[in-house]
Order: structure tokens, then C-alpha cells, then sequence
């Protein structure tokens, strides 16, 4: 009929199938930091145990086509405890899929200014796993700075993660 017009129509239901990306900048009103979200962010707290530590950790979250962009935030009695809940959070995730971490960076840090010591612990990770028979993938940032510790994640059906929008959400993530 009108073979021409067919690579456009093709084109433009490719493009009603993607997630739209509405990029706007988050600050926390109950942590010091800044992202990046996708789209207009849930916020939810809750009491939840990290490696045996009772905490009230505030999740600000969005899902677009099932995959979730989340940055959870806690603060723990001191810096040790906070910097421990760095990896029983990470620890949690990838067992929450049943994944296997394919990559790890992990640094620590003291600083000392003046009268004032900050203590800082990294990681990040990607891991793979399968959550209700479908491979999943999960990247993640978790940090601690001083008695706060936080998770930056990405995780959605391996197939629909797409490099670039995950990089553009964990890399905006600053602590103020």
C-alpha cells in the first residue's frame, strides 16, 4: 500500500515501546545527597535489619518498565557500624536474586581536617542473577561517610538494563 511510510510507522512503534526518561534532579530532604532519577521519585521509610543493626532507612525510588533506579539512606550509632552495613546491604541484594557479583571495586578512606575526622567506605558491584525465572542484573553503589550509610542501585531484567541510563543514575549520585 505504501511501502515507503512502513520503516517510519516501524520506527515510531519502537519508540512508544521504550521507557521515557524524564530526567529531573532529587536532593534528600532527610540525607546529605543529590541524584539524578528518571522520573518523579517514591519516597517510603521503614525499619529494616542490615547485618543484625536495626535501622529506619528511607527509600527514594522509581520503576520505568520494570527496572528500579532506588537510593536507600540510613544512619547507623557510629562510623564503624555504618561502614559494616555497607557490605551486608550489598551482601542482601545480590543474594535477593540469587546473583553471582561479576565485578567489585571496594576503597576506604580517613580524612582529617582541622579538628574534624571523616571515615568513608565504597563498593560497587554488577551481579547477575535470575529473580522469577528471569536473569536479572544489578548495579550498585554502596557507601558510608561517617555514621550514614547509603545504596545507589540499578536493577532490572538483564535485557531492558540499559548501560546508559544506569551510568547517567549511579554517577550523578553525590554526597553533600
Amino acid at each position: 500500500m505504501f511501502p515507503p511510510l512502513l520503516p517510519v510507522i516501524g520506527a515510531l512503534l519502537l519508540t512508544a515501546c521504550n521507557p521515557t526518561y524524564n530526567w529531573r534532579d532529587y536532593s534528600s530532604p532527610d540525607a546529605p545527597f543529590r541524584v539524578m532519577f528518571p522520573d518523579k521519585p517514591a519516597v517510603h521509610k521503614r525499619n529494616i535489619d542490615v547485618g543484625g543493626l536495626q535501622v529506619d532507612m528511607t527509600m527514594t525510588a522509581v520503576d520505568i518498565d520494570g527496572t528500579t533506579f532506588a537510593v536507600g539512606s540510613a544512619e547507623a550509632p557510629d562510623a564503624a557500624l555504618a561502614a559494616a552495613a555497607v557490605g551486608a546491604m550489598k551482601t542482601a541484594l545480590v543474594r535477593n536474586i540469587g546473583a553471582t557479583v561479576t565485578k567489585e571495586k571496594s576503597s576506604a578512606a580517613a580524612t582529617t581536617s582541622g579538628a574534624t575526622s571523616t571515615q568513608s567506605t565504597s563498593i560497587d558491584i554488577e551481579a547477575k542473577g535470575v529473580q522469577k525465572g528471569s536473569p536479572m542484573k544489578l548495579v550498585g553503589h554502596f557507601e558510608s561517610r561517617d555514621k550514614r550509610f547509603y545504596q545507589v542501585i540499578v536493577m532490572g531484567k538483564e535485557t531492558s538494563l540499559s548501560p546508559q541510563q544506569t551510568d547517567q543514575f549511579i554517577s550523578s549520585f553525590k554526597l553533600l
